[in-house]
């Protein structure tokens, strides 16, 4: 029941509307170039012709389809639900993939990477793909548009007619889309009259955006090129999926959802200790019939990360069938990948503002333990190097390239100096992918990269700084130190600003605590209420060590008045930048990323496995970090008055 339970949750967050509403923007900073749309995989609907001539729509979601295939078996994947309740997966999860091997074999490529069926785009042209006449064509409806609820806003500054809807055969290569997009930009040059465009493109669209200016960037055509959350080197749930090996992060899997519907109640809190191992039966069920598919798709073997991509070659393809796939993918990944970095400079040299916005910290949703936007690696998505998941930098840490200025995550696990583009990238923590426009500080960035030329790199305006903690309402709570940038600490600092980011509960800050530093918050012995968006400053006792590149941890314990899961935590990583760098290890050069609790010294190996198995080990913390410092003053009292 549990399971089903947990299921139930992550479709009921799905299934919920969200409404945002973002700040205002200045039509006079508009810089006047037309806005393309390059958006993530599977977006470009596209049909085929029949032997009779008729049209036949063979992708782009369609629920009536889904529905009907899942009637046709109603019985049976009545009787496969059932058995997920004693942990059975695998008849659910191959009923599932025969259906959508039925749905959707016109879109399957043959060995050589080739289409079984000649496929056409809805929409090709710049006519075609215009918002404005999308909307009279189709009455008004969204259908074939991409990122609708960004667009709508941006439409309400520039105008319908100047946004634009690229569509590509995604199936293809990468270097095949971008050729598609260089097509495109010309018929919206033409169409418009304009001498540039701007670039808007999401994960599999930030891959082939980057593959197009690598190998047509010269050109000058692009003004802005904004990549969010790109799949520049590939994609670890492409990886997954290949291998066959899925075991679902369910705590990030939860957590995923609840960012994406920027839901205020903590679901993911009330199923953490709860296994969902029958989800990867299930998938990892499907896998078959979805290879049949897409198995010999040039983008899914563009999406496997170079350090996987040999193996999973050597297993799956034929090296004779599959030889024309295999020739352009080794392409792809030894010669366009390598040369992301030099393609983006001759970009940026003629002309063209190139521009990344990434999210790490997070693990691979489908299992791979590596740092990620839980799709994505912070590796692919930028260049940027990183270090285990769960391991951190020891202090001293020095960056691998001198670019002039620090470039470490506050959590040190992040170095951006070997990123495509150390001055021209954003990372921010605890992020997942697809989800720019579920965080404040990322969706005016975006707005303000696309369309303006107010910010030229990181260094612009200290509003965006390079590295940022979400702050994605579902996390509850935002922490910063009052004088120095977000997620570092020195000398000039007398107090951290807690803000409740919450739209529609009070919060009650309950403790504020630090690890690894010698400070002790002023107020944390007294509830403060914040009312929805406000901040506190709250001031500590003690000094911030006069060290550089050395990290703590700061916890915060609230409770969101009303909320059904009221109570909550929430841990910040920060770099201290107060003096010399700290003595580094080098014979030790990772370290455990969370500095261990105060509540967990005092227990042993055992208990500490059992807390954190059960997932209460948080719900214990908390409730001795707000009992903890009561009880020191009452010790310290009792001390005093009886000397």
């Amino acid at each position: 029941m549990k399971k089903l339970l947990s299921v139930l949750l992550c479709l009921l967050l799905l299934c919920s509307s969200v409404t945002v509403a973002f700040a205002g923007f200045d039509v006079n900073e508009y810089n006047g170039y037309p806005v393309i749309v390059v958006p993530g995989y599977s977006s470009s609907a596209q049909y085929r012709i029949d032997e009779n001539g008729n049209k036949v729509h063979v992708w782009g979601v369609d629920f009536n389809e889904i529905i009907s295939a899942v009637l046709k078996n109603i019985v049976e994947v009545g009787i496969n639900i059932g058995a997920l309740a004693t942990g059975n997966g695998k008849a659910l999860g191959e009923t599932v993939g025969r259906e959508f091997a039925k749905l959707y074999y016109d879109m399957a490529c043959n060995p050589d990477g080739s289409s079984v069926y000649p496929l056409q785009r809805y929409c090709v042209t710049a006519e075609e793909s215009n918002r404005a006449e999308m909307l009279k064509k189709y009455d008004g409806d969204l259908i074939y548009q991409h990122e609708t609820e960004i667009m709508g806003e941006y439409a309400g500054y520039i105008g319908d007619e100047n946004i634009f809807n690229f569509n590509c055969d995604f199936r293809m290569g990468a270097p095949f889309c971008a050729k598609q997009l260089d097509e495109f930009i010309q018929s919206v040059k033409e169409y418009t009259g304009k001498d540039k465009v701007n670039i808007f493109a999401v994960s599999h669209g930030g891959q082939v955006t980057g593959t197009y200016l690598t190998l047509y960037g010269e050109k000058g055509d692009v003004n802005n090129a904004v990549m969010t959350v790109p799949a520049l080197g590939g994609a670890g749930l492409a990886y997954n999926i290949l291998a066959g090996n899925i075991e679902f992060d369910e705590k990030g899997l939860l957590t995923f959802v609840e960012h994406g519907m920027m839901e205020e109640t903590d679901y993911n809190w009330l199923v953490r200790a709860n296994e969902l191992g029958f989800l990867d039966e299930v998938l990892n069920a499907m896998v078959p019939y979805i290879f049949d598919v897409l198995g010999y798709w040039g983008s899914i073997w563009d999406f496997c990360p170079t350090e996987y991509y040999e193996a999973l070659k050597e297993k799956l393809l034929d090296p004779v069938e599959s030889a024309e796939l295999i020739r352009k993918s080794d392409y792809m990944h030894y010669e366009v990948m390598p040369d992301f970095s030099n393609g983006f400079k001759r970009a940026q040299k003629a002309g063209t503002d190139v521009y990344i916005i990434a999210g790490y910290d997070n693990k691979v949703v489908t299992g791979l333990n590596e740092s990620s936007d839980g799709i994505i690696t912070i590796a692919s998505s930028t260049g940027a190097t990183a270090t285990p998941l769960g391991k951190r930098f020891a202090d001293g840490y020095s960056q691998k390239i001198d670019t002039g200025f620090y470039q470490v995550s506050p959590s040190m696990t992040v170095d951006a100096s070997t990123s495509y583009l150390p001055e021209h990238t954003w990372f921010v923590e605890n992020f997942y992918h697809g989800m720019i426009y579920k965080d404040p500080y990322t969706a005016q960035l975006l707005k303000t990269l696309v369309l303006t030329e107010k910010i030229k790199d990181v260094h612009s305006s200290a509003e965006y700084p390079q590295f940022h903690a979400t702050t994605n309402k579902s996390h509850s709570v935002h922490a910063a130190f009052n004088n120095s940038t977000e997620g570092y600490a020195d000398s000039k600092d007398t107090a951290v600003v807690i803000k409740n980011l919450s739209e529609k509960y009070k919060m009650k800050i309950m403790s504020v605590s630090a690890r690894g530093v010698e400070i002790r918050f002023n107020d944390s012995l007294f509830t403060k209420v914040l009312e929805p968006g406000e901040s506190v400053e709250i001031g500590f006792k003690g000094e911030i060590p006069a060290v550089s590149k050395a990290n703590f941890d700061l916890v915060v314990d609230y409770v969101l008045v009303g909320s059904p899961t009221p109570m909550g935590e929430r841990l910040f990583n920060f770099t201290i930048m107060n003096g010399s760098a700290a003595e580094y290890d080098s014979e030790n050069p990772f370290v455990d990323a969370d500095i261990s609790s105060n509540f967990n010294k005092h227990l042993d190996d055992k208990t500490n496995v059992i807390l954190k198995k059960t997932g209460i080990n948080s719900l214990f913390e908390m409730i001795y970090n707000i009992v903890w410092p009561f009880a020191s003053m009452i010790v310290e009292l009792v001390r005093f008055f009886t000397k």
